[in-house]
């Protein structure tokens, strides 16, 4: 394969995705609508062509000006999408679809690909835009890619957990990474136990280039971290990133009732601990960055931009009231 459309491919994902297959040799086009800055506006080894993927006509402009030998959906969040994409581009070499470790029903430990039930969807959620429906519209992209394979189409589903990593506009490893910055006491909801594996976005692309590459049509690959962390553990690997250390009030849900928060008002909390089986993506050749390393690189990339994440958790006055009371215990 020698030529790449990412569908997206400003952003987050999309954007380490465009670095990693320029990294390896392919001409790469990027489809979007324009909304976003582009990081590759200034490089002439990216094209881009503009248009909205929710429009059957753009996508249809797009494969006729590119004829590329792999697509990458980076952004198709409802079923429609992938409907569509797998038909146009159904004579490609791979059209991989990024679904979501959240497209699992199962709370199985670890989630395995083809035997972790998917989420169910109905017609009323396929068209919804929130934040509940989100696996739920994942999984259902996931079976039209299934049903695009048995049909002859070369379509691969890629599952990641949450990512972090630069350019995470969603800012939500920064809260912690700015609590750990920023001050010597910081609230954990929980004993630190909880356990939410994440995926450093580097690997993403990697593991989307490998399924394009060498995957099966018809498949689904989980692609995560290889050692996933608790929260504790993730507060230990940001404050050695900053050359720092941090104590912790561990809180239970009592304890943060009386500020009126919950263990979930916090980013990266989950109550059943949520772990992907990479083995499968490993077998195709799929390595993730040590974890040290991809901390390091985050949070410096976080602290250079300003990054705080106070959008994604409680503010800090809520937090020191909490303490002042704990404290007094």
């Amino acid at each position: 394969m020698d030529t790449a459309l990412v569908v997206g491919g400003t952003r987050f994902i999309g954007r380490h995705l465009v670095a990693e297959l320029l990294d390896h040799g392919y001409d790469v086009t990027t489809f979007n609508r324009g909304n976003h800055d582009d990081p590759f506006a200034e490089d002439d080894r990216v094209a881009r062509v503009e248009g909205d993927r929710t429009e059957r006509r753009d996508l249809l402009q797009a494969k006729r000006e590119v004829e590329p030998d792999a697509v990458f959906d980076c952004v198709a969040y409802k079923p429609r999408d992938v409907e569509s994409a797998t038909e146009i581009f159904s004579g490609v070499d791979a059209y991989v679809y990024i679904s979501s470790g959240a497209a699992y029903a199962d709370e199985d430990v670890p989630k395995r690909e083809g035997e972790t039930a998917l989420e169910s969807c109905s017609a009323e959620a396929a068209t919804d835009d929130s934040p509940e429906t989100y696996g739920a519209r994942k999984a259902a992209g996931d079976r039209i890619v299934f049903q695009a394979a048995d049909r002859g189409v070369n379509a691969m589903s890629v599952r990641p957990p949450v990512v972090y990593g630069p350019h995470d506009y969603t800012e939500r490893l920064a809260y912690w990474v700015d609590r750990v910055a920023e001050y010597d006491e910081v609230v954990v909801p929980g004993d630190g136990t909880n356990l939410w594996q994440r995926v450093y976005a580097e690997d993403v692309a990697q593991g989307l280039r490998v399924v394009a590459e060498e995957g099966e049509p018809g498949e689904a690959y989980n692609v995560g971290d290889r050692n996933a962390v608790t929260l504790d553990r993730m507060l230990d690997l940001i404050a050695d990133a900053l050359g720092t250390s941090v104590e912790r009030s561990y809180t239970s849900p009592r304890e943060l009732s009386i500020v009126d928060l919950e263990p979930d008002d916090f980013p990266l909390y989950r109550d059943h601990p949520h772990l992907l089986d990479t083995t499968k993506v490993a077998e195709l050749g799929y390595e993730s960055t040590p974890l040290a390393e991809a901390m390091e690189r985050t949070v410096e990339s976080h602290r250079e931009h300003g990054l705080t994440g106070e959008d994604n958790g409680p503010d800090r006055e809520t937090e020191e009231r909490l303490l002042d009371v704990l404290d007094t215990v």
